[in-house]
């Protein structure tokens, strides 16, 4: 789950991160009373969109102006007109896609004097089961094209969960950033309450681009992307509160209030599918014989015939969708509960599409038995290979 910056700033100033004083707006006539607020001389307005990139990204409405969703103001009713320009209107950047997202809310903060840009983040590291600080001098870039471009200039290590963090990691950050002085020992103090904060509020990914330097010589937090375990929100209810719908999928959203593991992609091949890994090979599968998947979907072991049934709903909710695959290997999921399942979605939403189903294990004849007596036009695979050949013959036409 992910949260919006004003959030994220929030969230970190009350682990002692230092961060600028700001005010969010919903509405455009609060813009001037919440930018009255701040000292000024400079106000800076943001856009708060779950998406990266916001500076470099473009309006797809004229009355919004050609400066991106961050922008400078040099007096109270100029940023209140900045808000109100920005408000509800649609921004795209590199990571929203063409499609962009609405704005729906506005951010306005006080401006800072920057001497220099810096990159800091956490996140936790497959590889080696740890948390991991990922740092470099290139701040306000992309890191990713830091990475491609000029790798010697990030600098990443890990945590050792038995010692835990220490001054040690603080200053080692601080030295790979060229702090020094007092800036070290905010340094220091800064990361350890990053740790604190990601560990205690269950975060998976703390981003701060960027870390700048003022021409004061001390630390601040300029920006801030923050990510948490979908599957710890259970006990971070503060967290939880957070959440902002509007920002996420609909159909993902609705998966989620079912337990259903769903991520939209797309391809044109919607997949239904009991466990990761097969849904992994099944997507393979399908890109194998020349087709896209729509996406991932994973039931789980003990799916019930309402889960099932929902998982069938928001697969055909896509539009880009022009077949699907249903592919079960029945342990501990049984293929008639499958089967009964599918059998009740189609009966409620229609199939307006070609369905391939590949089914094996528990009570897999009387789920055949099932589709096969219910006079619906369903393709039948045998195996996996045989059923993903179908599919996408039957989409390619």
């Amino acid at each position: 789950m992910n949260i919006h910056e004003y959030q994220a700033k929030a969230l970190l100033r009350s682990y002692g991160a230092p961060v600028s004083d700001g005010r969010v707006v919903l509405k455009a006539d609060e813009a001037k009373s919440a930018a009255g607020e701040l000292g000024g001389p400079l106000w800076v307005v943001k856009a708060q969109i779950h998406a990266g990139g916001r500076g470099k990204g473009k309006f797809k409405e004229p009355e919004a102006g050609e400066k991106g969703g961050v922008r400078l103001a040099k007096s109270v009713g100029e940023a209140a007109e900045l808000a109100k320009q920005m408000l509800g209107r649609t921004l795209v950047t590199h990571q929203t896609g063409p499609a962009g997202k609405q704005v729906n809310r506005i951010y306005i903060e006080e401006g800072s004097d920057i001497s220099r840009e810096l990159y800091l983040a956490l996140l936790v590291d497959r590889g080696t089961s740890r948390i991991s600080f990922v740092v470099s001098t290139e701040g306000g870039m992309d890191i990713e094209e830091v990475a491609a471009h000029t790798p010697e200039k990030i600098v990443s290590f890990s945590v050792d969960p038995a010692s835990g963090l220490s001054d040690f990691h603080g200053r080692r950050v601080a030295f790979a950033l060229g702090l020094e002085g007092a800036q070290v020992k905010q340094c220091v103090a800064l990361v350890k309450n990053l740790y604190r904060a990601f560990v205690e509020k269950d975060m998976e990914m703390l981003e701060i681009n960027p870390l700048i330097v003022m021409t004061d010589g001390n630390l601040k937090v300029l920006d801030a992307k923050v990510g948490f375990d979908n599957n710890a929100l259970y006990r971070q209810p503060d967290v939880m509160a957070l959440r902002d719908e509007t920002e996420e999928d609909p159909k993902e959203l609705a998966a989620s209030k079912f337990d259903l593991n769903y991520i939209a992609l797309d391809g044109e091949i919607g997949c239904m599918v009991n466990g990761a890994g097969l849904a992994m090979a099944t997507m393979d599968i399908i890109k194998l014989y020349g087709a896209e998947p729509a996406n991932f979907l994973d039931v789980g072991g003990g799916a019930t015939k309402e889960k099932v049934t929902e998982a069938f709903k928001i697969i055909t909710s896509d539009p880009n969708v022009k077949g699907i695959l249903v592919n079960i290997f029945g342990g501990i999921m049984r293929c008639d509960i499958i089967a009964e399942g599918i059998l009740a979605a189609v009966k409620e939403v229609g199939l307006q599409v070609p369905l391939v189903v590949r089914l094996e294990g528990t009570n897999v004849e009387k789920g055949k038995e099932i589709i096969a007596n219910s006079g619906l036009n369903v393709i039948a695979g045998d195996n996996l290979s045989d059923a993903a050949q179908k599919i996408v013959k039957a989409v390619k036409g």
